[in-house]
């Protein structure tokens, strides 16, 4: 016998699939998790994407100077590094569910790191020595612990940020004393970086390269330096690995007379808006980007937490928290979706020397 409403039965089926999607997204949350150098402390906030609001879950301690951080590429586990000795990088299991942070172990760095970031196979951590003049690589085992240094590379002095690109076949660092930016081929199945045929790329003396970002498409580079603030824009060639630069402007804001101190750098979501931090005026500074020919133009720039050292961009777009290292708190910024404009929504007290923000969704 034939059901009495089949039609009406498959609708339902249909609708109830689509409950249990909307529930699913419903339920997605984001977690901020947030460096304090100096009270050696990792805070764990959610964060609400719809509001913009910030709960504290935990907070978690470290024994060490917490600077850096980096999240692996399935969001499972964040790696923390001291930048006291003994030098080291923690690493911790996220919950799925709580956000919360469960120690899975820790390993020896080479030095103080100023930055560190897996791979894009999650298999190997990239550091990048300040103090130290070097860089190194970690493996990391398949429980996402840090394992132990697999090699170690002199660089020009202070180097300072490490990442590979989308192909994971190219990795460059910056070197802020040497006004300069490596190139290294990278082998995933060894870890093994080694000299590119294009080894550096130079930027203006006493510019001091330190953060940079690819926009997804991989084209475009754009690198932020931190002794003068100016920002360099580079057509990038995948298969090469090599840079040619394009455009160079200032993050720094009009009339200013100061010492520039230039901090942190990020790609708005969509690709249309790049932001970047300057210390000693305590602002972020928005351009526009155009996505044929990746060259910036200058919308504003906005004050945030005092001495804002780093920030990040939410998975939903719509937020940007800041954090201040002389004002111990964090800024969220609501980010205007058609002009690419921050306006500051909520603040929160941290513990010392907040420095480093990562965001994470969770289903």
């Amino acid at each position: 016998m034939m059901p009495a409403h089949p039609v009406r039965s498959r609708k339902v089926a249909g609708v109830a699939a689509l409950a249990l999607l909307s529930l699913s997204a419903a339920h997605a949350a984001e977690y901020a998790y947030i460096a304090n150098a100096d009270s050696q402390e990792i805070s764990v906030l959610a964060l609400d994407p719809a509001k913009g609001t910030l709960s504290t879950i935990e907070t978690v301690p470290v024994g060490g100077t917490v600077m850096p951080l980096a999240v692996s590429p399935d969001k499972k586990v964040l790696y923390a590094a001291l930048r006291s000795q003994p030098f080291r990088v923690l690493s911790f299991a996220i919950d799925p569910t709580s956000g919360k942070l469960r120690k899975l172990g820790e390993a020896p760095l080479a030095d103080s790191m100023a930055n560190i970031d897996t791979d894009r196979s999650g298999k190997w951590l990239f550091a990048a020595s300040y103090p130290g003049h070097k860089i190194t690589v970690n493996s990391i085992g398949k429980d996402g612990a840090v394992g132990a240094i697999q090699q170690l590379i002199p660089t020009a002095p202070n180097a300072h940020a490490i990442h590979a690109d989308a192909t994971n076949r190219s990795v460059f660092a910056t070197s802020l004393g040497g006004d300069q930016l490596s190139a290294w081929r990278f082998d995933e199945a060894t870890g093994q970086l080694s000299a590119n045929s294009q080894p550096l790329t130079l930027t203006d003396p006493k510019t001091g390269p330190r953060h940079f970002v690819w926009d997804k498409a991989q084209k475009f580079m754009y690198v932020l330096c931190e002794l003068d603030a100016s920002l360099y824009v580079y057509a990038y060639d995948a298969a090469a690995g090599t840079l040619r630069q394009l455009q160079r402007s200032t993050v720094l804001p009009p009339g200013f007379s100061g010492k520039p101190w230039a901090a942190d750098l990020h790609l708005g979501n969509d690709g249309r808006f790049l932001y970047a931090s300057e210390r000693t005026t305590s602002t972020l500074a928005t351009f526009q980007v155009n996505p044929a020919t990746g060259l910036v133009q200058l919308v504003n720039h906005v004050p945030t937490e005092k001495t804002p050292r780093g920030f990040a961009i939410d998975p939903s777009g719509r937020w940007l928290l800041s954090t201040g290292q002389e004002s111990h708190g964090v800024a969220v910024h609501a980010i205007d979706p058609a002009n690419g404009t921050l306006s500051q929504v909520q603040r929160y007290a941290l513990g010392k020397n907040p420095n480093w923000v990562e965001i994470v969704e969770l289903p």
